[in-house]
């Protein structure tokens, strides 16, 4: 893969000036061998095999963020699902192995890891369900692991005892992690279509399907789009979708050469590049302030949704002109918490839990980092995520519900967590509707698959 000295000059610009950044370098890892019907045994062979591969994968990104001069904000690992590792283990529950996973991020530099999750879109195995029971207390027990469960997909539907059970999970999360907002709320996420290779947390697993180990990278460069669309106060929106395009493929040209040479140094395969614009706490470095330099006053209000899609198609557009191995979400994420403009846009009361879920229908993942009141009813968080997933599965997308029912908050109060080096940012607790779904959530069984499942 060529760089020209033109481009390599361009990105120094938007290293320096725009916020350009390698968002994640995800080192997605194997655990199936490790399985053993000791819980003791099971638990080295995983840290063992973690620590072989990604011994050295923070040392090689700091020396390639030295060399080429462009950030590296994380590092992470994903793993196999837990549930399918430990199915055959006698554990009673599995916390001690989510300890392990926390140690072993510790003992390798990471920032997360991902991984402590389960896919239940069609029904649960006896290691789902003990997974999902060990939620709660792992979350509350740990610092850095991320657990993501896939409750629905186009092709078989949606789990909707896997969503009821979802509410009480993280409801419990809430409580368990009260002393810090509810934070541990922020690493679990609930999914429908979980791509096999993401390196966004909390939705980074290791996939069926993938090599034994393999580097994702994730990219994002709202603040260089951002730029951009400054320059341009008088351009049409076609105008506008092909400078956007333009720059999403300079983005990705730089994204999969940093991915290339952190994969070859380890000495693994190269995956995919997750080209999705991702906000960060950073004055600037804002979805929200994009949509606002496309034309809307404040985002979340009317032509919100419009603006959204025209970005979201013209940042894939451009990086699949870039690049054959785009994987992940690739789009546009609006975590909430995450990014100052869309805060603010709460603060202001123009953006609302509804109008987030219309914006997820045309971006990537879904409702993300939204805090909610405490005392928001379980069967309502459930109802929440039942939304989501039906957007995920008609469209045949990926969507996510990152939500965080903020414990002994009420609409209005500022939330701020701490810790990931405030990655994770801070919110506005945003009303939720008054009225229930109890009944519908309390009923079970699966929302059949939509008709455009039938693909064969």
């Amino acid at each position: 893969m060529e760089i020209s000295s033109e481009e390599i000059l361009e990105t120094i610009k938007m290293v320096e000036m725009q916020n350009l950044d390698i968002r994640a370098v995800t080192m997605s890892i194997n655990l199936l061998d490790c399985s053993h019907p000791d819980i003791k045994v099971l638990k080295n062979k995983i840290k063992q095999k973690i620590i072989k591969h990604s011994k050295n994968l923070v040392r090689v990104c700091k020396e390639l963020e030295s060399i080429y001069g462009i950030p590296i904000v994380n590092e992470r690992i994903a793993v196999t699902p837990v549930s399918l590792i430990a199915a055959g283990c006698n554990a009673k529950n599995y916390v001690p192995i989510a300890k392990t996973l926390d140690e072993t991020a510790k003992d390798t530099g990471v920032d997360f890891i991902g991984g402590f999750s389960a896919l239940v879109e069609k029904g649960f195995t006896k290691s789902d369900l003990k997974l999902i029971d060990s939620i709660p207390e792992a979350l509350a027990a740990t610092d850095f692991v991320c657990s993501a469960i896939n409750v629905a997909t186009t092709k078989v539907g949606i789990n909707m005892d896997a969503i009821a059970k979802m509410g009480k999970v993280i409801k419990e999360t809430a409580r368990l992690t009260a002393k810090n907002n509810s934070i541990g709320c922020a690493r679990l996420g609930a999914f429908a279509n979980l791509p096999p290779d993401v390196p966004f947390m909390p939705g980074a697993i290791h996939g069926v399907g993938q090599p034994d180990c393999v580097i994702n990278i994730g990219v994002s460069g709202p603040g260089v789009v951002k730029s951009v669309l400054e320059k341009m106060e008088n351009a049409d929106l076609g105008e506008i979708a092909e400078a956007i395009k333009k720059t999403s493929f300079k983005i990705t040209r730089m994204g999969e050469l940093i991915g290339r040479e952190v994969a070859q140094k380890l000495k693994v395969e190269f995956g995919c590049l997750d080209l999705s614009l991702s906000p960060t706490t950073k004055i600037g470095d804002s979805i929200a302030r994009i949509l606002e330099l496309i034309g809307l006053e404040v985002c979340g209000t009317h032509g919100t949704t419009a603006a959204l899609a025209l970005l979201t198609d013209a940042v894939k557009k451009g990086g699949a002109m870039a690049s054959s191995s785009i994987g992940g979400y690739s789009g546009a994420f609006i975590p909430v918490c995450e990014d100052n403009e869309m805060i603010e846009a709460v603060r202001k009361k123009a953006l609302s839990l509804d109008k987030l879920e219309a914006m997820t229908s045309v971006c990537a993942v879904g409702l993300d980092m939204v805090v909610v009141p405490g005392d928001t009813p379980e069967e309502t968080i459930s109802a929440i995520i039942a939304d989501e997933m039906a957007i995920g599965m008609v469209n045949n997308k990926t969507t996510g519900v990152r939500i965080i029912p903020a414990f002994g908050k009420k609409a209005g109060d500022k939330v701020k967590f701490a810790g990931h080096q405030g990655l994770l940012g801070e919110g506005i607790v945003m009303p939720v509707n008054k009225y229930g779904a109890k009944k519908f959530i309390q009923r079970g069984g699966r929302i059949p698959a939509p008709l455009q499942s039938l693909t064969n």
